[in-house]
């Protein structure tokens, strides 16, 4: 049985603001093994995205209990990278951050930038970057303090169609090659079903989880996941269960 990296238990999430209390989430429980990948989707307002805070420790459940094994890394919509520094240093900064800044340290970020098809690229501005090498460039630098989970929010959102599936199969290749275990929010089903060991399927707000859904593709690449027979089949299951 593979180790737990993140599990939710009964977690409840309540805000309280000067016009009263929003419970975002309630009953919210799941969890997610080493080395698997597992998409959250859900109607849109139904906290996805707090979720994650809640994965990260950025926020703390009112009820119910986050366990997090191993550090956490965390991909945003946009690749937020500095536009005054080289890729390189921009691959850098979690290690500034973190006062993880050695010489071993920066090399790893170097050997995964050139693993990964930037090492020509590593003292070129982000401005010099195409969107979904930038995307490419900032899951780096995501892995560059070699994080046990990773967090996904929405990283391919930003794109358009096209470089979206690209930098879709991307990152899955990374983030395997790696042998990382990562927690993806999105609100594409097509996205979801093309990347995931498993999916969630979340209720309207206060969000919990509703329906949970094994994938077994064969081990294929995300393109070829979304030309497989049954493809079809699982996206009309999960709209049906999103629209319900």
């Amino acid at each position: 049985m593979k180790q737990e990296m993140l599990r939710f238990t009964d977690v409840k999430l309540t805000y309280h603001t000067v016009h009263g209390e929003t419970t975002a989430a309630e009953g919210l429980s799941f969890s997610v093994g080493e080395g698997e990948f597992v998409a959250v989707i859900g109607p849109s307002g139904c906290g996805k995205t707090t979720l994650l805070s809640l994965a990260a420790g950025l926020l703390k459940p009112s009820e119910g209990k986050v366990e997090r094994h191993g550090s956490c890394g965390y991909m945003l919509q946009k690749d937020e990278l500095f536009p005054w520094r080289t890729i390189e240093k921009n691959l850098f900064l979690p290690l500034e951050i973190k006062r993880q800044n050695t010489k071993e340290n920066r090399e790893r970020a170097r050997e995964l930038a050139v693993k990964y098809g930037l090492g020509e690229f590593l003292q070129s501005y982000p401005a010099q970057l195409s969107g979904g090498m930038r995307q490419r460039a900032a899951l780096i630098r995501t892995l560059a303090t070699d994080p046990d989970l990773l967090l996904l929010d929405e990283p391919f959102s930003a794109l358009d169609y096209q470089t979206r599936l690209n930098v879709t199969e991307d990152v899955s290749h990374i983030i395997r090659s790696e042998g990382k275990t990562a927690l993806l929010i999105t609100h594409d089903i097509s996205e979801a079903l093309s990347l995931a060991d498993r999916v969630l399927v979340l209720t309207k707000r206060p969000a919990r989880v509703a329906h949970t859904h094994e994938l077994d593709f064969g081990g294929k690449e995300p393109l070829k996941r979304r030309e497989a027979a049954d493809f079809s089949g699982w996206f009309e299951l999960l709209w049906k269960e999103l629209n319900a």
